[in-house]
């Protein structure tokens, strides 16, 4: 008897179309009534930030080849999938990135500034949640920062600030994590949880397509959409390259979250353009007919075409071409005078209090570091 077949597609929601058409398809129409939320003032600051964005990660690329920073994490392709989430959220929500967010951070207030100076190895952490719009730290050690987000998750229903029925203080959390990671336990153990004790948060998988070297086909047999209801939760997937779907789709799954609803899975289908990271060198496994053929499909270059159908002015684009040249340049300014701090920082902020233990080896590090100058060693 021959095994049945299994059917294991499920519908991709797009509402703006690569060409910059906006034809919503059948797996929109729940989700439309969220688009409509937006405004001109908006879309104009989605394809702003987009710019800024696009041109502030190939300068931060340009500094690493220059020696400034030891590492650079690009992320030229997927910047519709974060502005739409982004924008989606709502101030008193927290946000739990991987480390290519950059663009989010930026949004919820970061300084980008401080990305480059934790890439530069200065920084034991890099800025403070609670002062840059609750946009946590970046995570280097892959998926742990679906445990992070979960665990907060579980912290706001204990302390009752979800679910109340005030959707203006009502909290939630979204986490963003790559088709890499979700092949890590630590994602499956945080969607366990999460689906266990109906967390208030939205996991948003950014499928770019690639594992560094690993293409997602070999790590998952069917659409990673499908994990969310494997674990009890709704799982959507959409063209993470449509900046109208990610805000639309983001925010009816966060609503629902604040509201009590529980967890959330959404898979964004997006690309990376260039490197896994400065260290990776994508021609070795990638093909190029695939990455020409994924550029066509360019986030920014799809809004502007939606922009200039509605007859946005030349105008418009020229000053955000020009403000994100200077976004740049100031950047790269300030990442310039970036200096190491001095080895005492290291002993800052191990225990709330002051240490005996800590206090010792601090002294014991004055003393050889001294010792080189009085020529002892």
């Amino acid at each position: 008897m021959a095994a049945p077949a299994n059917d294991f597609s499920v519908p991709t929601v797009q509402l703006l179309t690569p060409d910059g058409e906006f034809t919503p398809n059948a797996a929109a129409a729940e989700f439309l009534p969220y688009f409509e939320r937006l405004d001109e003032a908006d879309i104009r600051r989605f394809y702003r930030d987009m710019a800024v964005m696009r041109r502030f990660d190939t300068d931060a690329a340009n500094l690493q080849r220059q020696g400034q920073l030891a590492l650079w994490v690009p992320s030229h392709g997927q910047e519709a999938a974060q502005v739409g989430s982004a924008y989606a959220t709502r101030p008193q929500d927290h946000i739990f990135p991987s480390y290519r967010e950059h663009v989010v951070g930026m949004i919820r207030g970061l300084d980008l500034v401080d990305i480059l100076r934790m890439f530069k190895g200065v920084t034991l952490g890099g800025w403070k949640p609670e002062e840059n719009g609750n946009f946590h730290l970046y995570t280097l050690v892959l998926a742990s920062q679906t445990l992070h987000a979960t665990g907060y998750a579980m912290g706001l229903q204990f302390d009752g600030v979800t679910a109340t029925g005030d959707p203006d203080t009502d909290q939630a959390v979204i986490v963003y994590y790559g088709d890499g990671a979700s092949s890590q336990g630590d994602v499956n153990e945080a969607l366990v949880f999460a689906s266990s004790y109906q967390t208030p948060q939205v996991f948003f998988l950014q499928n770019n397509q690639w594992a560094i070297s690993v293409p997602v086909e070999r790590q998952s047999r069917t659409p990673l959409a499908l994990r969310g209801r494997g674990f009890g939760m709704p799982g959507t997937q959409i063209d993470g390259n449509d900046v109208f779907a990610s805000y639309a789709v983001t925010a009816k799954h966060l609503d629902d979250a604040r509201a009590g609803h529980g967890p959330a899975l959404i898979e964004a289908l997006t690309y990376r353009v260039g490197a896994h990271t400065t260290a990776d060198d994508p021609t070795k496994y990638r093909r190029a007919a695939e990455l020409e053929e994924w550029v066509t499909r360019d986030p920014i270059a799809r809004l502007h075409a939606y922009l200039r159908k509605r007859g946005v002015e030349q105008s418009f684009f020229d000053e955000v071409d020009q403000e994100a040249a200077d976004y740049a340049s100031d950047a790269r300014r300030r990442a310039l005078a970036i200096t190491a701090p001095s080895a005492e920082i290291i002993f800052d902020n191990v225990y709330a209090e002051p240490h005996p233990l800590v206090d010792e080896q601090k002294v014991w590090l004055e003393r050889f570091e001294a010792s080189f100058e009085d020529g002892e060693v």
